[in-house]
């Protein structure tokens, strides 16, 4: 049996330790300390480091403060955190690739130690060989060891990897709130900007106005101030009396004169109309007054024959400035109605195209005492005049009895005995009267009456007082009730000229 001395044996483990690769690097310059537990379990020695506690325990104490701190912080503040856990991610996911490589050089080192010892026991005998297979077996156990940092270290990079992720997109979701944010609140700002400066040009606008127009009112007052003195001082109160009674005279004196100038104009209109008669081929008899007939009347024996002429009659207004046509009056017979009086009446004949007017001379007079007659009637209440249907509904009326026409103050009734003809009110839109147009020799005793659409009369009074009376009575009663009674295509707004 070869002795081996110790010098032997150092020297040939300094050989065995000269044999690994000059790249390893060591992460200390001495070799870690072991424990061997049961059935040779590597146990290792407890290190007391004064580090802190881990980077990830502290980025996981972080988010689970920004979890809970959310609702209160601002979205600057948000994404300020993330950026500062995302650098410790990243921080983390270094450290965890230096030990990645660290444990790579573990590995290669066990392998070259372990290569080393099995030369070694190759060489070895006895109690010294003993020693160098119980450091494989704990070289082996270290090497296990190793793998089942490396599996651990593994899941901590995943973890970490998924981690930094999850703060990258939520980095950049709130980059992206923090950019919308900011581009509301400047579009919010700009807004305000905007709403200020209108209210600021108003205000400016309303303060200049206001500022004129208090220099414009002082300046009033204080001519108006100024003229008020002037007429105090030159101005007794006897002077002003005696200057309002000369303002109120002259006032007078223009109106008498404003009238006398219209009346000059109306004599100058009827001398030019009468002129025009003169030479016109047809000629007016007639009295003129209200109660009278109107008869067209050829002049001489070159006039056409008024049956073969086409015939209209017009009134003229106060002041002769316009014509207003009579409606259906297109007879060579006209009889004046209450409505005529004042007017001055023209009539147009046209034969053969050639057309001739025939003015009356004067103005159409009032009927003698119907006034009175009037008011005698109205303080009756009621007023009934005896008629004869002359025609209804535009037809000729085959009987003729005595009717009785009731003028009250709310409407008007047509009945013989105990039968009605006719009833309505004053209120009704479609009542039409006026005095009769067509023509005939008891024109100035008939009227017009359109109790409503589609049932009209002309009826027949015993005398020409009794018929103007019932139409100025109906017109007066109707007016009460805010109606206007007028023919047919009158213009109702003249009736109350």
């Amino acid at each position: 049996m070869t002795k081996v001395s110790p010098e032997v044996f150092d020297e040939m483990e300094m050989q065995a330790v000269l044999s690994v690769s000059a790249d390893v690097s060591f992460k200390s310059n001495k070799f870690p300390k072991y424990k061997l537990g049961p059935d040779n379990q590597i146990l290792d020695e407890a290190t007391v480091e004064n580090k802190g506690p881990p980077l990830k325990d502290i980025v996981a104490q972080e988010t689970q403060q920004l979890s809970d701190q959310h609702k209160r912080l601002s979205v600057r503040d948000l994404a300020s955190k993330f950026d500062k856990n995302l650098s410790a991610a990243a921080k983390l996911s270094n450290e965890a690739k230096l030990r990645e490589v660290a444990s790579l050089e573990g590995h290669v080192l066990l392998k070259k130690l372990r290569d080393a010892l099995e030369h070694l026991r190759g060489r070895l005998a006895g109690l010294n060989k003993d020693d160098v297979e119980k450091a494989i077996s704990m070289v082996e156990a270290l090497a296990v060891k190793l793998t089942q940092n490396e599996g651990e270290l593994i899941q901590e990079k995943f973890e970490v990897k998924k981690l930094a992720t999850f703060l990258k997109q939520a980095s950049e979701d709130a980059k992206k709130l923090v950019n919308q944010e900011r581009s509301f609140a400047c579009a919010e700002i700009e807004s305000a900007k905007a709403v200020v400066r209108r209210i600021g040009e108003a205000l400016e606008e309303q303060e200049r106005i206001s500022l004129t127009s208090g220099i414009q009112e002082m300046e009033e007052m204080v001519e108006e101030i100024q003229q008020a003195r002037r007429i105090r001082l030159l101005h007794h109160p006897c002077k002003v009396m005696d200057m309002e009674h000369e303002l109120r005279a002259l006032r007078l004196q223009i109106q008498e004169k404003s009238a006398f100038s219209v009346k000059l104009q109306q004599e100058l209109m009827l001398k030019k109309l009468v002129e025009d008669n003169k030479l016109s081929l047809h000629i007016l008899e007639g009295s003129g007054s209200l109660g009278s007939i109107l008869r067209l009347q050829p002049r001489s024996e070159e006039a056409m024959e008024l049956s073969k002429c086409s015939i209209q009659w017009y009134r003229l207004s106060s002041q002769c400035s316009r014509r207003e046509l009579i409606s259906g009056a297109n007879k060579s017979v006209y009889a004046p109605e209450p409505f005529d009086v004042g007017r001055i009446l023209q009539v147009d004949i046209i034969s053969r195209g050639q057309k001739s007017t025939v003015t009356t001379s004067c103005p159409v007079q009032p009927a003698v005492e119907l006034e009175s007659y009037v008011e005698t009637l109205s303080r009756k209440g009621n007023s009934e005049f005896s008629v004869v249907i002359s025609q209804m509904n535009g037809r000729n009326y085959s009987s003729h009895s005595a009717h009785i026409l009731r003028v009250g103050k709310m409407r008007m009734k047509l009945s013989k005995g105990w039968i009605t003809k006719a009833r309505d009110a004053y209120s009704s839109t479609s009542m039409q009267l006026c005095g009769f147009r067509g023509g005939g020799n008891v024109a100035a005793k008939s009227l017009f009456w359109q109790s409503r659409k589609g049932q009209s009369f002309v009826l027949v009074f015993e005398s020409e007082q009794e018929r103007n009376a019932a139409i100025v009575l109906a017109r007066r009663y109707a007016l009460d009730c805010n109606v206007v009674l007028a023919g047919p295509d009158d213009q109702a707004s003249l009736y109350l000229l």
